[in-house]
């Protein structure tokens, strides 16, 4: 491996697996030799896995992980049991090969376990001063630029505020092992590129990747959302389905630091993008009870096809036929939801919604309302006793569901064949799995 690096991707407590796989499986891009040597899981932790790779595998993680929310460079691993030894750690490493002159710098995340040091506001503030201070005496000047400054435009009284690029370092500290990061990413990672709406309390796409990964579903099985809202399990099945890199349609920070090659970034999409493949069979479907979101799920397909074929997406909500795009997507409620893959027409022979062979059926995979989240938790226990008659209708396929209520099972009346914790947020969720309906 060329010019090796050590990363991290950071992602939802729960999906370590998810992205350990996929880091294993990212393509090897076609016009490469040895290019298969390019990734290596070194340890999956807290949230976290971590992997070397070089500048062309940076990339490849960039754009192609569905489940992780950030890619993150590590700068340096140290000791350190007091603030002496955590300012001379920080200020040891060379920050100026990776910052540029003009960057200001920014410590936005501290997170200290089993260890000595523990005061995180006081953990930032050394990190921050002790990084600055070797980029100032690298770089002769006073002071690194603050995130926005007022300057004089030309032979004019008036001002202006311009923003200042920032380099965001991320600090672990785990049984006195520091480890120093840089965000590569900028935005995190879920934010596609083709969201101009959004419906009510939507999924996180990188969580809603993590279901589909963690289901074991494959393109070649349909797959329906009987509560879709705004799309983002159908986009993500989607994207899968046609060998669509999630980042395709966006920008990393990256780009701004000096370790970038954008020869290499440009190559690296290309190939990404030569594999999309829209010719597939993509049984792919959902519906909702709710009208604007149906609307805002079709508009959010369109504005991905359009990252798929190189266009600016268009915002707002448009009038387009999702069967167009290769999606089905109708307003019904929950309750009137059927296997929409039952006309032979649409469906190979060897497909039969009514088998109870699983390997013949489908995969529902759903996130049905948060009671927490919509403001009302009565309502959603009578929609979970209410899934419960999807057994009926769907004979023979899979559920694969995510919520807030860990108590879901009691409410839908079956216990799930598995059940694991995914945490990205303030809210925790209960990832369910129904080998059989």
């Amino acid at each position: 491996m060329e010019n090796p690096v050590t990363a991290v991707a950071l992602c939802a407590v729960g999906a370590e697996k998810a992205v350990s796989n996929e880091l294993r499986k990212l393509p090897v891009l076609s016009d490469l030799k040895n290019e298969a040597q390019d990734i290596k899981v070194e340890e999956s932790l807290y949230g976290r896995v971590r992997f070397k790779t070089n500048i062309r595998g940076l990339y490849k993680t960039l754009i192609g992980l569905r489940a992780a929310d950030r890619v993150l460079l590590e700068a340096a691993v140290f000791k350190a049991y007091n603030f002496d030894d955590l300012f001379e750690g920080t200020a040891a490493i060379a920050w100026e090969q990776i910052i540029p002159k003009g960057m200001g710098l920014k410590v936005t995340k501290v997170r200290t376990n089993r260890s000595l040091l523990k005061a995180e506001t006081s953990i930032q503030a050394v990190v921050h001063k002790a990084a600055a201070q070797r980029l100032c005496d690298k770089y002769k000047v006073n002071r690194l630029p603050e995130p926005a400054m007022i300057t004089r435009l030309n032979n004019e009284d008036e001002l202006k505020t311009e923003p200042v690029k920032t380099a965001d370092i991320r600090v672990y500290i785990e049984k006195d092992i520091v480890s120093l990061l840089v965000d590569l990413s900028g935005d995190p990672l879920f934010k596609r590129g083709y969201r101009s709406e959004g419906g009510a309390a939507p999924l996180r796409e990188t969580i809603a990747a993590s279901m589909l990964l963690l289901s074991g579903w494959k393109r070649k099985y349909p797959l329906y959302d009987p509560f879709c809202g705004s799309g983002t399990i159908l986009i993500e099945a989607v994207m899968y389905a046609w060998d669509m890199a999630p980042g395709l349609g966006r920008d990393f920070t990256l780009r701004h630091l000096l370790i970038a090659d954008n020869e290499t970034e440009q190559m690296v999409r290309e190939n990404f993008r030569s594999r999309i493949d829209f010719s597939r069979i993509v049984r792919i479907a959902g519906s909702d009870g709710d009208l604007r979101s149906v609307s805002i799920a079709v508009s959010n397909v369109a504005r991905l096809r359009d990252i798929a074929e190189g266009r600016k997406p268009q915002r707002g909500i448009r009038s387009v036929d999702s069967c167009a795009l290769g999606i089905d997507i109708k307003n019904i409620p929950m309750k009137d939801a059927y296997p929409p893959f039952a006309s032979h027409e649409t469906v190979p022979q060897s497909f039969e919604p009514n088998s109870q062979t699983p390997s013949q059926s489908g995969f529902i995979v759903t996130n049905p309302p948060y009671g927490k989240r919509l403001g009302d938790q009565y309502m959603a226990e009578e929609l979970y006793r209410e899934m419960a008659g999807l057994a009926s209708r769907f004979p023979g396929w899979k559920l694969v569901l995510i919520t807030d209520h860990s108590g879901f099972e009691s409410f839908y009346g079956k216990r799930a064949d598995s059940c694991r914790e995914i945490n990205s947020g303030a809210i925790p969720s209960y990832f369910f799995q129904y080998e059989l309906l």
